[in-house]
Order: structure tokens, then sequence, then C-alpha cells
């Protein structure tokens, strides 16, 4: 009996930590499905916040981001008397000013016509690319004109300055080349004194002319017999 109370026991003893062990994973379980609940709302919850934003929030967040740090850094600069635009080019690497400088180079130099004041400045940024400085001819053109090479009220050197034959050439180059830019542009075709009047108005000479070009050998035999006065 002894023997049997004993095994009683162990077996007893045996199914209660079972029986703890499976509470133990069950409570587990629990605690990590509401805690995937909490995550789950809290993504919603973002989500839900993040489509009710302007479709442009997250570049004009970084655009604040940015400026907000420009800001500080320049008021750092200042309040160690230093220039902000020197520190910026030295914290910016080769690689992103050679990336800066290929996207430079890709951007179309002429976007096209948009104003006479916009076509004015792209001709003025143009013109002043070209220009190379001449130092040999500016210590020559200041020994000559002496103290009038920084003129006042009182100096008397206007019509006293002769253009170069180089400057000359370089500007008479300039105007051919524009000449034969414009020559390009144009759309305005040539009037021919020698062709047939067969029109009466403009509008009448694009469509005999693209009649022509669709039904002219179909019709050319019965326009010369008409011509003659030979058609039947």
């Amino acid at each position: 009996n002894g023997s049997v109370s004993v095994c009683d026991g162990q077996i007893e003893s045996g199914a209660s930590q079972k029986r703890e062990e499976r509470l133990r994973k069950f409570r587990e379980l629990h605690f990590k499905r509401n805690e995937a609940r909490k995550l789950n709302h809290k993504e919603v919850v973002e989500e839900d916040k993040r489509l009710k934003l302007p479709t442009n929030w997250e570049a004009k967040k970084a655009r604040l981001e940015w400026e907000l740090m420009t800001d500080e850094k320049k008021k750092e600069c200042a309040a160690k008397g230093e220039d902000y635009d020197r520190v910026k080019l030295l914290e910016i690497s080769a690689e992103d000013a050679e990336r800066w400088e290929r996207k430079k180079k890709k951007k179309n130099p002429d976007p096209g016509f948009s104003g006479y004041a916009e076509a004015q400045l792209r001709q003025y940024q143009r013109l002043t690319k070209q220009i190379k400085p001449d130092m040999d001819g500016y210590e020559r053109q200041r020994e000559q004109c002496g103290e009038d090479f920084h003129p006042t009220s009182n100096s008397l050197i206007h019509g006293t300055h002769v253009p170069s034959k180089e400057g000359i050439d370089r500007m008479v180059e300039d105007v051919e080349k524009q000449i034969e830019k414009r020559a390009k542009y144009s759309r305005r075709r040539a009037y021919n004194d020698d062709a047939d009047i067969d029109y009466i108005n403009e509008r009448n000479a694009k469509f005999n002319k693209k009649a022509e070009r669709f039904y002219g050998k179909y019709t050319a035999e019965i326009k010369q017999n008409l011509e003659r006065g030979t058609a039947v």
C-alpha cells in the first residue's frame, strides 16, 4: 500500500507540473497576442494619419528639416565668426561635387523662347561666359589712358577707344553665328517668282500644294491638256 501511495503521489506531481507548464505557455501566448493587437492598432492609427496627410508631406517635411538644420548651422558659424558658405563647401565631398557638376552639364542650356527679357538674359550669360580676360591688353590700355583709365566727371575720353582687330573679328563671327541660327529657326518658305500662279490666296495655295503632292502624278496629263486647250 505504501508503494502504491508513493506512485500515486509521483503521478499527481507530474500531472501538476505539466498543467503548470501548459498554463505558463498559455499565459505567454495570451501576452504575445495582446502585444500584437496593440502593435497592429498602433500601425493602423499611424497609417490612417499618413493617408490623411497631403501627398507631398514627406518632401515638405524633409525640406523643413533641411532648412532648420541650415539655420542652426548658420547661427553656429556666425557665433564662431566663420563664413557659412566656405564651411559648407568644405563639408561637400568630391563625389557629390562631381555629381552636381554632371547634373549641371546635362541641363538644357537653351529652354526655348519664353520672353524677350529671358532671351536677353540668356544672350548676356552666353556672351559673358565666352569672355577671356586679356591682362596684357588691359595693362597696355591702362598705361595709354593714364589717369583717365578710371574716368571722373571731368574726363573726356568718349570716342577715343579703338577696338582691336581680334575684337572686331570675334564680333563678326558671333553675328554670323546668330544669323545662321535664326535661319535654322525660320520656317518661312522662299517665294518662287517663276512658279505658276494657280491660287487666289495663301490658304488656297496651301491646299493646291497638298493636292499636288498626293494627286499630281495622276492629274498631270489632264492639266497639260487643259493648258494646251486639247482636253476632250
